[in-house]
């Protein structure tokens, strides 16, 4: 799980945009980026599956659940919870009953799993690639490709499909080197909810000092 959850933050990494890029995908996408910078906080789930190289399921689909509030956030995916309250990082492992703490770092995008709505700003190369349907939602799908440092990704390609109505993300394939593939479905998505501060912090009382890990300075 602990692989799993670093390629995905590591897929969401942020640098600067390029400009040789396919004029009609950057159209598509600057739209979303414009609607996704309104979003002052986000609930979302999204079903998570995974598919060898003969497109067979690996494992029955995980339903992950984001809440993000600026720097704040809280991931609950099967056995972990992850919390930051933009200071902090808690990573609790629910069948150990042990919680890992850290201190937030806002340039270390591997910590932040809300970079999944807006990763395709940065580090890519993309191009249009065709209009389908995903669901009832007719979506325009967009091909991002590794500009960063591509040989040490473990995936070569990612389909991106965007609601053509009302600019938001839908689904997310990543296509793997090893002819695997990776499937993030966002299944509901509600914006600018009221969202208490005290959802991103983690309660580390009812822990003995063992179940306790520490890593702060």
């Amino acid at each position: 799980m602990k692989k799993l959850l670093l390629l995905f933050f590591t897929f969401c990494f942020l640098v600067s945009i390029g400009q040789d890029q396919d004029p009609k995908a950057k159209l598509i996408l600057d739209d979303l980026s414009k609607n996704t910078k309104t979003f002052k906080t986000i609930l979302a789930e999204v079903a998570f599956t995974m598919y060898n190289k003969e497109k067979k399921a690996i494992e029955k689909p995980q339903v992950w659940k984001i809440q993000v509030k600026g720097q704040k956030f809280r991931l609950e995916i099967p056995g972990t919870s992850i919390v930051c309250d933009g200071v902090t990082l808690w990573n609790y492992n629910k069948d150990a009953k042990e919680v890992t703490i850290k201190t937030f770092d806002p340039l270390n995008d591997e910590q932040n799993p809300s970079k999944i709505f807006t990763m395709y700003e940065t580090g890519y190369k993309y191009t249009y690639d065709t209009e389908k349907k995903v669901g009832l939602v007719n979506c325009s799908v967009i091909n991002l490709f590794p500009a960063i440092k591509p040989e040490k990704k473990k995936f070569h390609t990612v389909k991106l499909s965007i609601d053509k109505i009302k600019k938001q993300m839908i689904q997310l394939i990543m296509l793997m080197k090893d002819g695997g593939t990776q499937v993030y479905d966002i299944k509901s998505l509600k914006t600018n909810s009221d969202l208490a501060d005290k959802l991103f912090v983690f309660d580390t009382k009812g822990l003995k000092p063992d179940q306790i890990n520490d890593e702060r300075d």
